[in-house]
């Protein structure tokens, strides 16, 4: 498969660009960036001390024109910017971008009845099978059990609560027979009063450089059960989204998760 990377020159961008240069069977094929990145016109594998004839550009037909999946990890606006050329161009996509709004969302469906696409909050394996295992736990621990979802990032993210955390509560309140939208409590100040036993409470953490920390508190009498997930690097979120780039191979159009990618 002939692989596009947008924000070919950030942290997640350069990640993925050296996954694909290492995998056997996927080819980069264009590397996007920003108009005012310094980068451009380099070639993508600068960072490596390698050439692979493919430059740094912001022009998206040039990176995407032939290429059969785009990966983004990115921002919403561009996310939406990269999409309507995929549908255009008949380029697949696996999109890791989050913090949509909900019209985002609903534009990202419309681009999916086109052409094939995976979104997922979190591309990572182990994510991934932590979300099935907090279905299960929500379910037998849905009585007498106070939930609380604490995340970390590094200093640079611009959205919050995380989007894997925000997933984490979806994934909650629908074994819960709730709505996230009613239960969540997303900040604590003063005078709070005792807390509802039917809210799934979120905290979040940013600093220094972590990578993505994630722990699901089930807070009992005389007991406490953490699912907890730590990301040391962001090579789970490359291969896990290298995975689902070559599911999309048999796919000509829809939404999929990343459940679907690893048959969960």
């Amino acid at each position: 498969m002939k692989i596009a990377i947008a924000g070919s020159s950030g942290r997640m961008g350069r990640m993925l660009i050296e996954a694909v240069l290492a995998s056997g069977d996927l080819r980069l094929h264009g590397a996007l960036d920003v108009a005012s990145s310094p980068l451009l016109g380099q070639d993508a594998g600068a960072f490596l001390g390698r050439q692979t004839g493919v430059p740094i550009t912001a022009d998206l037909d040039t990176a995407l024109a032939g290429a059969d999946a785009l990966i983004d990890f990115t921002r919403p606006e561009g996310t939406m910017v990269h999409l309507q050329a995929c549908e255009r161009l008949g380029v697949k996509a696996v999109i890791g971008t989050t913090g949509f709004s909900d019209a985002q969302k609903a534009q990202v469906a419309a681009h999916a009845q086109r052409i094939a696409l995976v979104m997922a909050p979190n591309m990572s394996v182990g994510v991934n099978v932590v979300l099935r295992l907090l279905d299960v736990a929500a379910r037998a621990l849905s009585q007498g059990y106070d939930i609380e979802v604490i995340e970390a990032h590094h200093r640079h993210k611009v959205d919050a609560p995380s989007g894997t955390a925000l997933k984490m509560g979806e994934v909650l309140a629908t074994a819960l027979g709730r709505d996230l939208k009613d239960c969540a409590v997303y900040a604590r100040e003063g005078h709070t009063g005792e807390r509802d036993p039917s809210t799934i409470g979120f905290a979040t953490v940013r600093g220094g450089d972590i990578v993505g920390d994630h722990t699901v508190l089930f807070a009992g009498t005389g007991e406490r059960i953490e699912i907890t997930h730590r990301s040391n690097s962001r090579a789970g979120y490359a291969q896990g989204s290298l995975r689902a780039a070559r599911f999309l191979a048999q796919r000509a159009s829809g939404l999929y998760g990343m459940e679907d990618v690893l048959g969960l």
